[in-house]
């Protein structure tokens, strides 16, 4: 079954097949340095890290960019409010944004271009746009006319007299330099210096790029004129990704990308996540003052398709939660009994039915709802023999078969970002004492006789992550034992 994934541009899913035979060229929107992190970031970048971790699985040599946006009115703004400068917010956040993604086991890009240092291509661009008639300056800027692009909107199918009907005047009340612009919706390629602001000399005098022409230099310039998969937030495709394919087609001739992938946004509760509405939520705030797991944000996110929106809610977080540590206790068991069960610790994973149902779950428009519940499965079989194993009890499982299911589970589950280390987990051990741990069964037990089976279950959690398995047996009693 070949790989097949939706496709924007074309509203269809489409078989995968690269320009090149066997390599992929891959450039996804980063963000623009001028705050932490938040979790529809954390939703994007796990999405198109899966992405890319699944095609190198496939076999696929892949040249993944991702830019980052340092010179914008945000990080202006915010270099004014602290009395620092745009380079000093910007690079304050590019750092800040390598530890978050490093705790959510986001890989590393293999470029990451920044706005401020593409400007030569940028300028490039836009010369070429006014060479072949669809940029022009005004007052200092310089505006890309959307009237002489036939195709514009083909991406988001929006069509310009459908928006310029719906704008009803509008537009021009609202956008200050409406009297320097041809047509209401042209767009800055170049803006014109500001008092200030940070400048740089240029053909049409000192200033800065535009947003839009940033992403289609730094695609040229890193990748080439045509690339694979463009891919970013569903709120990038108008105006942003639009623009994109306006600015970079009409001076290559040839389509910008193969594919444009997007991933659908995060809701908070049912509402769309904001700062205005008290419901925006840092990476680091869920890390840190809530204690979340990475790896269970990383298994909320990846419990969804990647196209759908996903409601962030303390059901669905204790529903991760559970989740995760089912996965993390199939992943730990080697760890714990692969020597008491006299594995070779040479031996190396074997193609497997589950392998073929994880391949075919991903291969259709990247499924990882689908990969998780095969990983499940295999988890839920490993935790049933660790069971067997603390109560002396002989498994109907040979030591082989196990350890290639261990394996395999390893393997599919890094494919996915998912890692547990044993060294990690023992850290916690034996730090709770046995009257501390039977006081929590007692806890447990009575939330359970009250059927609010949520705190029970987050009981269970967090003595399992202290090294502390519960077990339930019939008629009530609940035994445990140490890791």
């Amino acid at each position: 079954m070949p790989l097949s994934l939706y496709n924007t541009l074309t509203r269809r899913k489409e078989v995968f097949d690269p320009i090149e035979p066997g390599k992929v060229r891959m450039y996804c929107c980063g963000v623009t340095v001028y705050d932490y992190c938040h979790l529809g970031h954390a939703r994007s970048y796990i999405v198109w890290d899966t992405v890319r971790r699944y095609l190198n699985w496939r076999g696929y040599e892949v040249r993944y960019v991702q830019n980052f946006t340092d010179i914008d009115d945000k990080i202006l703004n915010k270099a004014r409010q602290e009395g620092s400068s745009m380079q000093e917010v910007s690079d304050r956040y590019i750092q800040a944004y390598f530890e978050d993604m490093k705790r959510l086991n986001v890989l590393e890009a293999d470029a990451y271009p920044r706005a401020t240092h593409t400007l030569d291509g940028i300028k490039r661009l836009i010369y070429e746009l006014e060479q072949k008639g669809f940029a022009y300056p005004s007052e200092g800027d310089v505006y890309y006319e959307v009237g002489r692009d036939r195709s514009y909107g083909k991406l988001s199918g929006r069509k310009l007299e459908d928006l310029q009907a719906g704008a009803s005047g509008r537009v021009e009340s609202d956008d200050p330099d409406r009297q320097k612009k041809r047509n209401p919706f042209d767009f800055a390629l170049w803006k014109a210096a500001r008092p200030g602001e940070p400048a740089w000399e240029s053909p049409w005098g000192a200033g800065r790029p535009g947003w839009h022409i940033e992403c289609s230099a730094m695609v040229r310039e890193f990748l080439g004129e045509a690339i694979d998969l463009h891919v970013g937030g569903l709120d990038l495709i108008f105006p942003h990704h639009e623009n994109e394919i306006a600015q970079s087609e009409v001076v290559t001739g040839q389509p910008l990308a193969k594919y444009w992938m997007h991933n659908g946004m995060v809701n908070v509760g049912g509402e769309k996540m904001s700062k205005s509405l008290g419901n925006f939520t840092t990476i680091r705030d869920l890390l840190d003052k809530k204690g979340v797991d990475p790896m269970v944000i990383r298994f909320f996110v990846l419990g969804a398709s990647y196209r759908k929106p996903i409601d962030f809610t303390n059901e669905s977080l204790t529903a991760a939660e559970n989740g995760w540590h089912t996965l993390k206790e199939g992943l730990l068991f080697g760890y714990q009994y692969g020597e008491k069960l006299g594995w070779n610790l040479e031996a190396k994973v074997q193609n497997s039915s589950a392998h073929s149902a994880f391949q075919a779950a991903m291969d259709d428009d990247f499924n990882t709802s689908g990969g998780l519940a095969v990983l499940f499965e295999i988890a839920k079989e490993l935790q049933k023999e660790g069971n067997l194993l603390v109560h002396g009890e002989q498994s109907g499982t040979d030591a082989q078969t196990l350890q290639q299911h261990w394996l395999t589970l390893i393997e599919l589950a890094k494919v996915l970002g998912l890692e547990a280390e044993l060294e990690v987990e023992t850290t916690a051990l034996n730090q709770i004492s046995d009257p501390e741990i039977e006081a929590k069964i007692q806890q447990r037990r009575a939330f359970k006789q009250a059927k609010n089976f949520a705190e029970a279950d987050r009981i269970r959690n967090e003595l399992q992550t202290q090294g502390i398995t519960l077990i339930d047996k019939a008629g009530g009693e609940t035994l445990w034992h140490r890791s």
